[in-house]
């Protein structure tokens, strides 16, 4: 028991640190090679950020254990927008532009419904995969295009890319940054997973909770923290943008590369109850942003609420399973 709490503990260190330093070597890289801080925002940052759940699901998937690759990007969604974002809100009132609601949130829940469709057979195929990293290519693109016309959403890229504080310059510093990062993003997803593994087989618990709760929650603990200081900061708009932005990528980059790698099953309870309460909370999100542009306080401690309840229907699934 203890051997497996000090894996996931040691997995967690290490793909919080490593995935920190590969983000900050990359876009040290990318303003090395002139590349101006709206794309890096747009691009680097967003796959950055995602790096630790790409390694795990990656992990996860080809170790045989697809419900905790699937749990984990289905979980971290849920506690991104429930969680990350009433923690921030509740902080204080974040707010964002038109241009966010309509592309970034839209586009958030376009995805999400394209996951739960593709997901209802069970299977998650290859094609399927390459269906949605095919669509976060165009989204990426479209949103390039939209950014040139766009000055405030080019500038919102801009400050998600100034969050990243540290990025070297040095040739040989981005080198290093890079190579420790991924090994620590490698090696911590490796350590995370077996942990998570050992910790359902000694107790008990099904693996899509393992991936939906510990897993899940453990690897949004980056974004956890980027939305705290962006709130303390007033940086209000990149901390709603940074969460649309994750889990977007968590649907489209980690589940398209990860069924691209290996086809993904999907379990009966998270096809039937995970996927809907992930949808509901995105929809959820979309209402309250189309109406004013901003989560107040009172709508945070309705999204904390509702994920406290998740957790505890998530006990009470583990009583009857």
């Amino acid at each position: 028991m203890l051997l497996s709490l000090g894996l996931v503990a040691a997995g967690l260190v290490a793909l919080s640190v490593g995935g920190e330093l590969a983000l900050r070597g990359a876009v040290g890289l990318a303003m090395r090679l002139g590349v101006s801080t709206a794309i890096i925002g747009l691009t680097v940052v967003g796959f950055g950020t995602s790096a630790p759940e790409l390694m795990v699901s990656i992990q996860a998937s080809l170790a045989g254990t697809p419900d905790i690759a699937v749990g984990n990007v289905v979980g971290s969604n849920i506690a991104n927008i429930l969680l990350i974002l009433g923690v921030g809100a509740a902080i204080t009132v974040l707010t964002c532009s038109a241009g966010v609601v309509r592309r970034d949130a839209t586009a958030t829940m376009a995805a999400t419904i394209l996951l739960v469709v593709l997901s209802w057979r069970g299977v998650i195929e290859a094609w399927h995969g390459a269906l949605m990293f095919g669509a976060l290519i165009l989204y990426m693109g479209w949103s390039y295009r939209m950014d040139r016309m766009d000055m405030a959403s080019a500038n919102l890229h801009e400050r998600e890319a100034e969050e990243t504080e540290g990025a070297p310059n040095a040739p040989l510093l981005i080198v290093v940054y890079i190579l420790i990062g991924l090994i620590g993003l490698v090696g911590g997803a490796h350590l995370l997973v077996q942990g998570a593994v050992d910790i359902a087989r000694e107790f008990g618990v099904p693996e899509t909770v393992i991936g939906l709760t510990l897993i899940a929650i453990g690897t949004s603990l980056p974004e956890l923290a980027a939305t705290v200081v962006a709130a303390m900061r007033n940086h209000v708009d990149v901390a709603i943008g940074n969460v649309l932005g994750s889990c977007l990528f968590n649907i489209l980059m980690i589940i398209g590369v990860t069924a691209m790698i290996k086809p993904l099953s999907v379990a009966a309870d998270i096809r039937t109850i995970d996927m809907w309460v992930m949808l509901g909370a995105t929809a959820a999100l979309l209402v309250i942003l189309r109406r004013d542009h901003k989560v107040t306080r009172w709508e945070a401690g309705l999204l904390l609420a509702a994920y406290a309840i998740y957790i505890m229907m998530m006990a009470f699934r583990l009583d009857v399973m």
